[in-house]
Order: structure tokens, then sequence, then C-alpha cells
């Protein structure tokens, strides 16, 4: 195999995502594994539920991850790369120590890990990493011996992440009334958290005010803002807000939340608002239910004209993507130098987490990371 096309010492790849609900009688059970451990009644379950149930309790983002996973393997055999896809969720069917049980009896013994979170966070990466550490551990405990699992690095200021979303904020701008469209601003959105664990995000050298979390997706809006402009030549004024938050009233999470921006813009006299859900990869519940739904809903009570754009889902410029981050990984293992594509002022992030990185409130072992109880 050319040495462009080599993915050794790669024998797989793991799309690894959070999973959801494919139906009513899910929802409460999925709910229960996301909130484990935090004591959370099962009425007040389904009362957070009722999102899912106007969607007929499917979460979109299990037919997403599968159209992603028949992109992928479509790509890769397109490129040469003989490299087989297995796909895993942290929360739902199929399950993270499923799929690596599967993945262990086929005879794979170092695997490549693409997440879907682009960002660095506790939730966006680290956890992940505790996921995995955990089914390895239960392998372990099964009497079969644990492949070893590198974690693609972050990939939020890849071209083929970044680009797909420009396309989109220009689709958006040009499918709003021309009188507005000029003066239209741009809202980022992405999830919401604890301030705490924000200014904790990334490597420790990055801790503080927002943390590598906030760095990266201020990083990300002003690309988009800046090709947005070069190819429009209009100047569109941006912030970057928050949806989804989640957690109790009195701990700080970050701010504005969505729905308070579309106000306060409204009433500083904003003719539209395009929303970008740039920390997303796929429109899963949480960007239908809180853009698409409730952020829609707020936008046509003021009178505020609103588009939003789409996420990469399973564009083939990020499946791309996702084939440079492997091959890219897959040459530095063997020692060869590479080309890290990124775009902004960031840079490209770095392939092993180090110690410190997105600490977790109690330390517990995560694999793939400079900490990794597994080599």
């Amino acid at each position: 195999m050319p040495e462009q096309r080599a993915t050794s010492p790669y024998d797989a790849l793991l799309l690894l995502s959070f999973g959801g609900p494919e139906g009513p009688d899910d929802v409460v059970p999925f709910l229960e594994n996301v909130t484990r451990g935090r004591g959370i009644p099962k009425e007040r379950l389904k009362e957070v539920g009722r999102h899912y149930f106007l969607f007929g309790g499917v979460s979109p983002i299990n037919e997403q991850n599968r159209a992603l996973l028949q992109a992928l393997r479509e790509d890769f055999a397109e490129h040469g790369l003989d490299l087989p896809v297995y796909w895993g969720n942290r929360n739902w069917a199929p399950y993270l120590t499923d799929t690596l049980r599967e993945m262990t009896r086929d005879g794979r013994r170092r695997i490549a890990v693409l997440a879907t979170s682009a960002y660095a966070s506790y939730s966006g990466c680290r956890q992940y990493r505790e996921n995995l550490a955990d089914a390895l551990a239960t392998l372990v405990e099964e009497g079969l011996e644990p492949p070893r699992v590198d974690k693609l690095r972050h990939y939020f200021n890849h071209p083929g992440f970044v680009r797909p979303m420009v396309d989109s904020v220009l689709t958006s701008l040009a499918d709003l009334p021309e009188d507005v469209r000029a003066g239209a601003r741009l809202a980022f959105t992405t999830h919401s958290v604890p301030v705490a664990a924000a200014d904790t995000s990334g490597p420790v050298e990055d801790h503080g005010d927002g943390g590598a979390y906030v760095a990266q997706h201020l990083d990300v809006a002003r690309l988009i803002a800046d090709a947005v402009r070069e190819e429009t030549g209009v100047e569109h004024p941006w912030q970057l807000v928050y949806q989804s938050r989640s957690g109790a009233p009195h701990i700080p999470w970050l701010e504005p939340d969505i729905c308070d921006h579309l106000e306060a813009v409204h009433g500083a006299g904003a003719p539209a608002v395009v929303m970008v859900p740039i920390g997303f990869v796929s429109d899963h519940m949480e960007v239908l239910y809180d853009l698409d739904t409730e952020a829609t809903a707020k936008a046509a009570e003021l009178g505020l004209p609103v588009r939003r754009s789409a996420t990469v889902g399973a564009d083939e410029r990020f499946v791309g993507a996702v084939r440079d981050l492997l091959l890219e990984r897959a040459a530095t293992e063997r020692g060869r130098a590479t080309e890290r594509c990124a775009l902004g002022a960031l840079g490209p992030s770095h392939d092993v987490c180090p110690v410190g990185c997105c600490p977790a409130r109690t330390p517990r072992p995560a694999a793939a990371g400079a900490d990794s109880p597994y080599a």
C-alpha cells in the first residue's frame, strides 16, 4: 500500500458516539443510562424526556451515525483503505462495551477512535476516554486481552469540519428575505457546560477563563464569520452563545442562552439571525428541539426572522477529514512526519491527552491518554 494510504498500525476504526432512543419505550431507559449515579427519580426523567416524545420517542442521532458509518466505509473503499469501521455508543445500542468485545473477538488489536465531539471538554473528550477504560476493564474481567485504543485528535478546526459549516451559513443567509439579509447576525451555538468545567477544559496550560472549550469555539466562529465576509462582502456581527443547559440553577453555566440572546439582539434592532450550531456534529435532538423548536418559537414570538444552518453530518468533506485524521495519526505512530491540517489561530490539537486535561470532579481511569492504565 502506498505510504499516503497506509493505516498501519491500526486494524480498525471505531466511531464512538452518545446514542439515543429509537422509540417511546426507549426514552426513560436511555435517560437512566445518561444520568446513572445521579439519583434522579423516574418521574423526573419522564418530564425531561418530553423533548423526545415530541418526536415519537426517536432521537435522530443513531440514524445519522448509521449514515456517517456507511459514508466512512464507502470513502475508505474508494480511497484504497482496507480498514473495517465499527460503531459503539455511550448510552444506547450498539453499546461501546459490546462493540469493543466484538472487535476483540474479530482479532482487532490496535483501534483508532473517532468521537462525535470536535472540542476539548470533560463531556466531549475525557468522559469518552473514561467510557473506553470502563469497557476495556470489562473485557479484562471476561478474560479477554484488551486491544489498544487511540483517540483521534480534536478536529474543530480541520478544513473538512469548518468549510461545510461556512457553506451552510451562506445557504441560510440566502434563504432570509432580502430586506433583512445584510443586517442578519450570526449566533454560533454550542452546548452549555458548567463554568468550572469550561475553565479546566484542555491541557493545564489552557485552563482558566473558559479554557480550551471556549477558545476553540471562538476560533471556529471567527473562521466562519471571516469566510462568510469574504464570500459575501458583508460583515455580519456575531456572538458565541449557548444552549441545552441541564444543570442545577445554583451552579454557574456558560451564558448567554440562545433564547436570551435572541431577545437581546431583537431589542437592539437586529433584523434577523442565523443560528449556527458549531458545537454539534449532526442534527440530533438538542439541535432539533433547542434550536428548531424552542429557539425558533422564541424568535416567532419576537417577530424576528431566523434560520438555522446545518451541521456537517455525513458531508463528504467531513468524511474526508476523518480519513485525513486517521492517516495522519497512523503515520505519526509509524514515526513518519506528516502535515497536520488546521485552520485558525490555535493550530492542530494534541494526539494524546496530557495529564490534567479536562479533569473529572471525581478522578476515574481514562484510556487513550498520557494517564491511561492501558498501554
